[in-house]
């Protein structure tokens, strides 16, 4: 998401939703060389754009590495909700004023994760089972959730 939200500054507004689009194309591919094909098809149509093509160029190494794991994980990944979420949630509690010291800002962040735990406690995650299954396949991802997953 925020690759797309970098790549995005170098494309006028009228372009933007073809453009998107496009990207949807790369990052929703069922495999790499899928991926790969779609990039270098985005590359050539999107060539009089050359800082948003260079963008994805620099960090390929980094969208690869989705397609190591699968479809489910990937969309969990490239969907920062969660993650945005919670830095809106903090953001809020920090910008209320200045802090005595930063034990107290810290206490601040404390009580907000509390108070988002017992919020998002008991919500079912959208396909865990297949994203379950999917993170099983790597061995030390599989031990950690072993070690947290209540039986």
């Amino acid at each position: 998401m925020h690759l797309i939200r970098k790549t995005v500054r170098y494309i006028p507004s009228k372009d933007y939703k073809a453009f998107t689009a496009q990207l949807k194309k790369v990052y929703g591919a069922a495999s790499l060389k899928a991926a790969e094909a779609v990039f270098e098809r985005s590359r050539q149509a999107w060539n009089q754009y050359p800082g948003a093509v260079d963008v994805w160029g620099r960090n390929w190494t980094h969208v690869e590495q989705l397609y190591d794991y699968g479809s489910a994980v990937r969309k969990v990944m490239y969907t920062t909700n969660a993650i945005e979420s919670v830095n809106s949630s903090f953001r809020k509690v920090t910008k209320k004023g200045s802090f005595p010291s930063e034990d107290a800002v810290l206490k601040a962040l404390y009580l907000r994760i509390t108070e988002s735990y017992k919020k998002w406690n008991g919500r079912p995650v959208s396909n865990w089972a297949l994203v379950r299954n999917q993170l099983s396949m790597d061995d030390k991802i599989q031990k950690r959730i072993l070690k947290y997953e209540d039986f």
